[in-house]
């Protein structure tokens, strides 16, 4: 027997008390992408918002309201994507766990 062999055949495979063999439970994941997706929404809602101040304040500059109405449009495509992927990852979630 090669000496590796010999080590690997040595190694205690057995899985630790209380863990299972998959952790990526469906919970899991649903709980983690419901965490990635706030913090998503929350930068979006705050483009808008920073975006919304830099409108307001511009006082019609037009290189300024035009930059500050793009912001305002995709931090709305940022908001309705992330909505999107919430609404997604819940309904995949739910058809594995039944």
């Amino acid at each position: 027997m090669a000496p590796i062999t010999r080590f690997l055949a040595q190694i205690d495979t057995s899985p630790l008390p209380g863990a299972t063999k998959n952790n990526a439970t469906p919970e899991a994941i649903q709980t983690t992408f419901n965490i990635v997706l706030a913090i998503t929404g929350a930068i979006a809602l705050l483009v808008i918002v920073i975006a919304g101040l830099q409108y307001i304040l511009s006082q019609g500059n037009p290189q300024t309201v035009a930059k500050a109405k793009n912001a305002i449009i995709y931090g709305f495509v940022g908001l309705i994507v992330s909505l999107l992927a919430f609404i997604i990852v819940g309904f995949v979630v739910q058809r594995v766990t039944t």
